[in-house]
């Protein structure tokens, strides 16, 4: 670490669980962000802030006005340009220190295999079960930690996924698609429509859980799920164990 990055991540460092060790930890770090939307935004944000290393930036879309309300790293003159651009140039006014790949696609398959496996950390900012359901049986197969947040509406949650030999998994959590009951109100904001601040709350708590995963410092969020309506501002945690009958990390043993 240099001069320069000592007096940036100085109010970091000062803190007794990070030390210069933990920091450290951080700059020789790679996150992978899925989606560069109204979680994407702060996850990618706060990470590259607070000293990760390296940042993939993955999403296959463009911006569009409608995005502006929320998706706080784009800006006004970014509409109609690719997500991953926009934010990449965001991130690297924010911090140049950091390294910022970027995937234009919608990451599936081997593509999004091989992504994972060369990160140290997956955050799941994407918007659909489809797309959460491949992100977390990828990280299964790879043994890849994954900090997994929703919002819509009023309502947001965010769990951890640590993947070691004892861990649940996404597919432990939601057994299938969400299609009735309270998890079948989780559907995208273009169909729900959400409150800007509340994607800020749980991006930025996704980045926190990221941070405190590579650092190696505090008490993750596995096998806990905080939700959050906004609406009277309550949070609720409800516990969870792995599935021993679970399809994709069960079948990974």
């Amino acid at each position: 670490m240099n001069d320069e990055q000592l007096l940036r991540y100085s109010r970091q460092i000062m803190l007794p669980s990070m030390d210069i060790e933990g920091q450290q930890r951080l700059l020789d770090s790679h996150a992978l962000i899925i989606g560069l939307g109204g979680l994407g935004s702060p996850v990618a944000m706060y990470l590259a802030a607070a000293g990760v290393g390296r940042l993939t930036l993955a999403d296959f879309d463009t911006v569009d006005l409608t995005n502006l309300q929320r998706q706080i790293i784009h800006g006004n003159g970014d509409i109609g340009h690719l997500k991953v651009e926009s934010a990449a140039q965001t991130l690297q006014a924010l911090n140049p220190d950091v390294q910022i790949d970027t995937l234009q696609q919608r990451l599936e398959g081997e593509a999004l295999q091989q992504a994972v496996r060369a990160a140290d950390i997956v955050l799941d900012a994407s918007d659909n079960f489809t797309t959460r359901f491949a992100i977390n049986a990828a990280c299964v197969a790879e043994q890849t930690p994954l900090v997994s947040g929703a919002a819509v509406g009023l309502d947001g949650q965010i769990t951890v996924f640590s993947n070691d030999a004892d861990s649940p998994c996404y597919r432990c959590l939601y057994d299938d698609m969400p299609d009735n009951g309270p998890q079948g109100s989780w559907a995208n904001c273009s169909a729900s429509g959400v409150l800007a601040p509340l994607v800020g709350v749980i991006g930025s708590m996704q980045a926190l859980e990221a941070i405190k995963l590579l650092a190696g410092i505090g008490k993750p969020l596995t096998g806990r799920l905080l939700i959050l309506d906004a609406a009277c501002l309550e949070w609720r945690e409800m516990r969870y164990r792995r599935d021993d009958h679970c399809p994709i990390c069960a079948a990974a043993d």
